[in-house]
């Protein structure tokens, strides 16, 4: 279904910018896979973990979230007001990533068949400014995102 990721379909040069969907894209926080938790639908996990935010403290705000037109949308709503999102955040931000996680892992088969197609292999989100869910620019970051999909993977294998 999604194509080898050593095909390096999306690409650029001086002239062209080459896109298409790569063979890891079901793992992406911002793929266009449907999570259904907590009573609501989220067009992605990127809806579902800025909304829980501020599902406590600014209802307000976790609604915009949930309506807003993309991933990336959802994510600067989150960020204008961080001020105002729950207090334990820092704490339970990573349980409810994995919440998030799990539930689009099985809920969408394509996304189990890719998490599954990694085998045994170490996931790291190559994320070049992302020093807490990703590796970070230096490669030294935390990989926290990796850590769930690989927790979930042996999950599931159990």
């Amino acid at each position: 279904m999604y194509p080898d990721p050593s095909l390096n379909l999306s690409k650029q040069t001086d002239d062209i910018a080459y896109f298409f969907s790569h063979g890891f894209d079901p793992l992406n926080n911002w793929s266009a896979h449907m999570v259904k938790i907590w009573d609501r639908n989220f067009p992605s996990v990127e809806h579902g973990f800025h909304y829980r935010k501020f599902t406590e403290t600014a209802p307000e705000i976790a609604s915009e979230i949930l309506a807003a037109p993309s991933p990336w949308a959802a994510m600067q709503v989150g960020r204008k007001h961080r001020n105002k999102r729950r207090k334990d955040w820092q704490v339970v931000k990573v349980g409810i990533m994995t919440e998030l996680v799990r539930a689009k892992t099985t809920q969408n088969k394509d996304v189990l068949d890719c998490l599954l197609a990694t085998g045994n292999r170490k996931i790291i989100e190559n994320s070049p400014w992302d020093t807490f869910w990703g590796i970070g620019d230096d490669g030294n970051g935390q990989n926290q995102m990796g850590i769930i999909w690989m927790q979930i993977r042996d999950e599931l294998r159990d």
